[in-house]
């Protein structure tokens, strides 16, 4: 696992992060409505507003080290109040992508959570929820976890057990691909 070291080192970072995500961290004056808006807010150890604060500083390894970027839910909310228009969650998505790649998770269960539901994708062209379901229960351990719920959600139709996929599944692959190489899809 790479450590930051230092300052500098984490400034540059953050700097990076904020270029990627198209935003400048130096406008947010720490209002807090994107903190008051998470719907994730009481799980998070950093609100979103902490986490810009970080970048700010250069403190990557602060959000590095947190839970919250894990346990984002990329519902936009914070963006969406954001006087100031940052794009708060794509911040925090590329915190998450930049940890990962230098070895930190801070929330396990959410990586597994993610590597599946990405390869789900990957072979199906689509979510799978229930192979998705079963896959993250038998890898994480928690075999019965949500199963109560099952019968209402088939019977409301939430989940089916016939497989749903797309015509072009090598498509996706491609956009997949691009994606993680970081390049633009044709």
């Amino acid at each position: 696992m790479d450590k930051i070291l230092n300052r500098e080192e984490g400034r540059l970072l953050a700097e990076r992060i904020a270029k990627e995500a198209g935003v400048n961290v130096r406008e947010c004056y720490q209002c807090g409505k994107c903190s008051a808006g998470c719907p994730m807010a009481d799980s998070f150890d950093l609100m979103p507003r902490q986490v810009i604060h970080c970048l700010q500083l250069g403190d990557m390894e602060e959000i590095f080290k947190s839970k919250s970027i894990w346990l984002c839910a990329s519902c936009h909310t914070c963006s969406e109040r954001c006087p100031h228009e940052i794009d708060v969650a794509t911040l925090m998505e590329k915190c998450r992508i930049e940890a990962q790649a230098k070895g930190y998770c801070g929330q396990e269960d959410v990586k597994l959570f993610n590597d599946i539901f990405t390869e789900t994708i990957r072979y199906f062209g689509k979510s799978q929820e229930v192979i998705l379901e079963g896959a993250y229960n038998v890898a994480s351990g928690h075999l019965v976890q949500d199963m109560e719920n099952v019968p209402k959600m088939l019977k409301k139709g939430i989940l089916r057990p016939e497989m749903n996929t797309v015509r072009d599944k090598d498509a996706i692959k491609k956009i997949m691909e691009k994606t993680e190489e970081g390049g633009a899809v044709k």
